[in-house]
């Protein structure tokens, strides 16, 4: 899809040196999908909740294990 935009050229630039990419659409389809991922981390942290978990190393590793 096509779309014509105004996006402030400095910034562009700072975002393909970021993203080590080479072309605008490159830049802002990186952070569009930057944006897509941290929306979904935040939604899914919301979605699961908080809880405090005590495990050693060897009980984590044995209920991996076990699966």
């Amino acid at each position: 899809m096509k779309t014509t935009v105004v996006i402030d050229e400095a910034l562009l630039q700072e975002a393909m040196e970021a993203a080590r990419v080479k072309t605008k659409r490159e830049a802002i389809e990186t952070g569009l999908r930057e944006l897509v991922r941290r929306k979904n981390m935040e939604a899914f942290r919301r979605e699961l909740g908080t809880f405090d978990i005590e495990l050693s190393l060897e009980e984590l590793e044995r209920l991996r294990s076990d699966e």
